[in-house]
């Protein structure tokens, strides 16, 4: 049997298998030739010399991200660690010089981002890194994009995505802020205070105000109605004083009556003794005598007698 045929077909098979290679999507493979740098390739189906031609490398040209924690001093003597996130990707016509100029990009990249975030930070106090992030953040981009774009490298976005001060200053924080939310929860409860007081009070004086407005009306009406009682009492005969202390007698009466209906009441009415009615209506004919006896005496002054 001759074997020198199915040799020959084995080289070729062999052959064809290495020359024949494939790239994948968003991927760029490096070929050298005798070792020297020879093209790119992109995705699809592809052929080599084999045994001449070798692929070197293949570089992922898909947006990569890259998380770089930093600890630095801020302008404030506070210790703060960032987390700033770097995306970045290869450029498609600068493959070559990612692959070549730069063993380990990730290491480089590190150190650009430590260079401007220690450069940036120690100008800042505390509040200000929360405030100005952005700031840094544009900060680390300018100075990659810069630096890596040389070596086949776009910085696409930079992002410092955490903020993690020393745990004591943690602490100091919380209990300033915990400290100004108890004012002000203090502040709001001393107005509502301030307002619940102040409308009670409107609300007392609105009371009162109705309450004395009330007792005035009582009290004219029943002046009135003794006005009108006196006028009946005088076309009877009975003269003004007779018919106002008959009256208040009367009243007196009822006011015992309307006591003694009251089971409940505590009420004690004093003088309320049988002779308390005739006696408070010989006070009150006395009283108005004497009020009559003034008042003529001042209408009619005697005259003073001269001294010889």
């Amino acid at each position: 049997m001759n074997l020198i045929p199915i040799i020959i077909i084995g080289f070729i098979v062999l052959f064809l298998f290495s020359a024949i290679f494939t790239v994948k999507q968003q991927t760029a493979a490096v070929i050298e030739t005798f070792g020297k740098f020879s093209n790119i390739r992109q995705s699809g189906f592809q052929l080599k010399i084999p045994g001449i031609q070798r692929i070197a490398g293949r570089l992922s040209l898909k947006i990569q991200q890259l998380d770089v924690i930093i600890e630095t001093k801020t302008k404030d003597d506070v210790f703060v660690k960032l987390k700033v996130s770097v995306q970045y990707k290869v450029i498609k016509n600068k493959v070559e010089d990612a692959f070549y100029k730069l063993d380990y990009p990730h290491d480089q990249i590190t150190s650009y981002v430590f260079d401007v975030v220690r450069a940036e930070v120690p100008k800042m106090i505390l509040d200000d890194v929360f405030l100005r992030k952005d700031d840094i953040a544009i900060a680390v981009k300018s100075e990659l994009n810069e630096a890596m774009m040389t070596y086949g490298y776009d910085i696409i976005k930079t992002l410092v995505t955490d903020i993690d001060p020393d745990a004591q200053v943690k602490e100091a924080m919380n209990r300033i802020n915990a400290a100004d939310r108890e004012k002000t929860a203090a502040q709001y409860e001393g107005d509502a205070q301030r307002i619940l007081i102040v409308e009670r009070a409107k609300a007392e004086a609105e009371s009162k105000r109705l309450q004395g407005q009330g007792i005035a009306d009582q009290r004219r009406e029943i002046a009135r109605g003794l006005e009108e009682s006196v006028e009946v009492l005088n076309k009877v005969g009975i003269n003004s004083q007779e018919a106002s202390a008959l009256i208040v007698v009367t009243q007196h009466y009822d006011t015992l009556q309307s006591i003694g209906q009251q089971t409940n009441s505590n009420l004690i009415l004093l003088p309320n003794s049988p002779q308390a009615g005739s006696q408070m209506l010989n006070d009150m004919v006395a009283s108005f005598t004497a009020s009559n006896q003034i008042g003529e005496a001042m209408k009619n002054p005697k005259p003073k007698k001269l001294e010889s």
